[in-house]
Parts: structure tokens; sequence; C-alpha cells
């Protein structure tokens, strides 16, 4: 991809130094767009537009960098962000990271130093559009279990409908990913796709989020802002964990479902929106029913189609796929040549997965990170996954012991690493675990010099 296809966003209140950036930056064939504050650059990424990085001021009226930056990582956006500040405040750079930005820079800064951290941001966005390409232009489910195979289908033939879906499933299972692709294989992939996760929110500000809000509405309200819905006109808005949304705000959803118009808050009319929405939820929403937490009127406006994502225990045929999926995955991104041996993928179909493939994926992650040569071996996974627990001895002494290992097996463990941290005296070692030291000898099949002495036990 060539400069001229990659998109900037540059948001500055100092209206110098925002034209001052655009040139040097369209020089080098950027496209650039600009924002003199955080809340236009925060209806611009609403809006649907691509930016392939964002280039933003810390200290702004009415929606500072920091604030931009947490409210479209909220959306669900990937972008990566690089803030800039005159103050150059240590705090300000660590929390800027915190939050997820991938750079700072303190004004004043060098033309080259904003070079380089935009080509390395933009370098980001690229690698990770290629990681993603799979999941967001083909098959975004990975494995061939019977399970899978049945949401696929079903997938192809609700993407042809307008029909509200509802989707549900555990937390980590791909609700999202399932949405998206549901999206793309609609008449309505060209459209607007925009998220929004309704248990992120206070309840005081979700309203505004999903419909807006008119000038004057309420304190700080000192301009119209459209919301989540008007940004989706024309493609879908996917409204995940729909189950903790606030009752009253269902009845105004519920209007959105049955007349597609809704009032910004403070408004006096209302506005006509093409939108199709999925729900997702983690939660039995006929047991919040019967609580009187939902609304049942609005739980049969959603389940017009009800979709279930499986859980990863109930497919584990398909872990091995999902596996090597997130190996190569990782290992571009830590640029590493990785493979998972048998052993460990042994040890992956054995576990559980209470928190699905988002789990797996974490694990993988990981086991990515201390992997030590081009195999990813048991030793490389999380303790739990290899059945082990740790016993502290002393100091940072740890004995790791698999569960189910013998109790005669274990006391000598325990003897023995406990030695070692002593040098080998035994009479401390004795102290330490609270035994004779005549037992040390028995344990470790050594005979004493005499009779052992009465001893506690081990």
């Amino acid at each position: 991809m060539s400069k001229r296809d990659v998109s900037l966003l540059l948001v500055d209140d100092d209206l110098q130094a925002l034209d001052a950036m655009k040139k040097i930056l369209e020089f080098e064939d950027y496209r650039v767009e600009t924002a003199t504050d955080g809340q236009q650059a925060l209806d611009l990424v609403r809006s649907g537009r691509r930016f392939h990085a964002v280039v933003t001021d810390v200290r702004m009226p009415k929606l500072g960098g920091l604030d931009f930056l947490k409210a479209i990582t909220v959306l669900g956006s990937r972008t990566p962000v690089i803030l800039m500040t005159a103050f150059g405040e240590v705090e300000d750079a660590v929390w800027a990271m915190k939050c997820g930005a991938v750079d700072f820079l303190t004004k004043p800064f060098k033309r080259q130093a904003l070079l380089s951290a935009v080509s390395l941001a933009v370098q980001r966005s690229l690698r990770a559009e290629d990681l993603s390409a799979e999941t967001t232009q083909g098959p975004q489910l990975i494995g061939s279990s019977d399970s899978v195979n049945r949401l696929r289908v079903e997938m192809e033939q609700v993407a042809r409908t307008s029909a509200t879906i509802l989707l549900s499933g555990e937390s980590g299972t791909g609700k999202e990913l399932v949405a998206r692709r549901i999206h793309e294989l609609s008449d309505r992939a060209s459209g607007p796709w925009v998220a929004l996760n309704c248990g992120a929110f206070p309840e005081q500000l979700i309203e505004s989020e999903l419909f807006g809000y008119e000038k004057g509405a309420f304190t700080g309200a000192l301009s119209a802002k459209a919301g989540l819905f008007e940004a989706a006109h024309g493609g879908t808005i996917l409204l995940d964990e729909i189950g903790d949304m606030p009752i009253l705000l269902q009845t105004k959803l519920l209007r959105v479902l049955q007349e597609g118009e809704f009032r910004r808050v403070g408004a006096t009319t209302s506005k006509k929106v093409d939108v199709r929405v999925i729900a997702a939820t983690h939660r039995d929403l006929r047991e919040r029913v019967k609580t009187g937490e939902f609304r049942e009127d609005l739980l049969y406006r959603l389940e017009v189609i009800s979709l279930s994502v499986p859980a990863l225990r109930s497919r584990k045929e398909d872990i091995p796929a999902l596996a090597e999926n997130f190996v190569s995955q990782a290992a571009q991104r830590h640029h590493k040549n990785l493979a998972l041996s048998p052993e460990a993928l042994e040890i992956l179909l054995q576990h559980s997965w209470p928190g699905n493939v988002r789990e797996l994926s974490n694990v993988i992650e990981r086991a990515a990170v201390f992997a030590q040569g081009d195999l990813i071996l048991p030793r490389d996974l999380p303790m739990h996954l290899q059945g082990l627990v740790e016993i502290s001895t002393s100091g940072d002494n740890v004995v790791s012991v698999k569960l189910g290992t013998p109790l005669r097996e274990v006391e000598e463990m325990l003897i023995r690493k406990t030695l070692e941290a002593t040098s080998g005296d035994k009479n401390m070692t004795a102290k330490l675990l609270g035994i004779n030291s005549r037992t040390i000898y028995r344990k470790l099949d050594k005979k004493p010099e005499s009779e052992p002495e009465p001893e506690a036990g081990l």
C-alpha cells in the first residue's frame, strides 16, 4: 500500500500547529483529515470513517485526547493513536500508554519525530489489517465441528434478511465476531458497522451515546451530537451485553425496533433511521424477564432470529485449528518462528476452557512470549493448565508439583528443595519444615546413625 492510500486524522485546537502538521504529512503523500477538538474527531470515527492512525493533542476543549482515546476504544476501534502535549508531563505519558496510545510526542517536536511516530503507527495498523484479513474478509469461524458448521450455515442464511438477531453464548465464545461476519455477508456490508458494549457505559450516559443529544439538553451539551444509531444508518449496529441495558432505556430501544425512529436527548421531534440491530448476551434473558430486569416485549422483538454460539468445551475438535491460527498470529506479532508441540497441544485438549476462545487466545499469546525456541512446549503454558501447583519453601524458592503426585514424593521434593536453599544444613532444613532432623535421613532413604527420636508428621 502506498502512502496515498493511507488516511490520517490530526486533532488539535491550535490551528497553526494543526496546519503545520497537515502540510508536513501531505508533503509525504499521506491523505490527511483534521479536527479541531476531540468531539469532532470522535464523530468522524463514529461515522464509519477509516483512519490508519490518529495524532491528537491531549488538552483540548469539549473532549481531550485521553478521553477521545478511551471513547474510541470502547467503540471497538483499533486505530493506533499518537498523543501530543505542550506540557510534557510524565504523568500524561504514562497514563496515555496505559490507555492504549502507541506513542507520545512532546511539543514542540521536530518534523522527523512526527514522521517516525506516524510511520510506526501506520505499520502497526497495516500489520493488524493483514492479521485480521482472514477473519474480516473470509470465514470468521475457525473449525469444522458440527456446531460450528451449523452456525456457519445459519449465519449465511440470516445475513440475507433484515431481521433482528439475538446472539447468545458464554463470554469469550466470539459473539461479536459472528455479528461482524453477518454484517459482511449482508447487503448492508458497504454501510457502517457500529458496536457498543451496553455494560461499558454508566446508565446516565448510554442514552446519549445511542441516540445523541441536542444543544443545551443538559449541562455541558454545548452543541448537538449524533448518536450511534445515526452513525449506523444504512448499516448494522451490535448491542453487546444487551442484558445489562437499563430498563428505562429498553423502552426507547423497543420504539426504534418497532417504528424505526428515535429522539435525541432534549429533542422534541423524532428521527427516522434504517439500521439492522444485532444484540448479544451471555445472560439468560428469560430469567431476567422473570426478575423484572428485562422487558418481555423487547425480548420478543430481539429474538426474531436467535443464534447460539457454542462454548469451546463443546467443540474441542476445533482446538487444534484455533490454536494453530493463534500461534501464527502471535508469531507474526512477536517476530518469531513458532509451532505448537504435540505435548502442549495435548494439554490444551484436556483443559475445560471456561473462558472459551478468548482464554485460548490469551494462553497462546502468553506461551508465544515465554517460548525460548521454535516450539511452544508444555513448560510455556500456564501452570494450572499443566496441572501444577506451586509450593513455597523459603524466600524465593518454589517447588512445582503436579496434582495427583503421591504425598511421599511431594515430601521428598520439599526436603531436597529446602536442603538446596539451606546449602545442605539439615538442622536448619528440619526447623524450616517443622520436623526432626533424623526424619530427613529416613525420608531420603538414608539410615541415621542411631535410632530416630519421636517426630512430628510432615
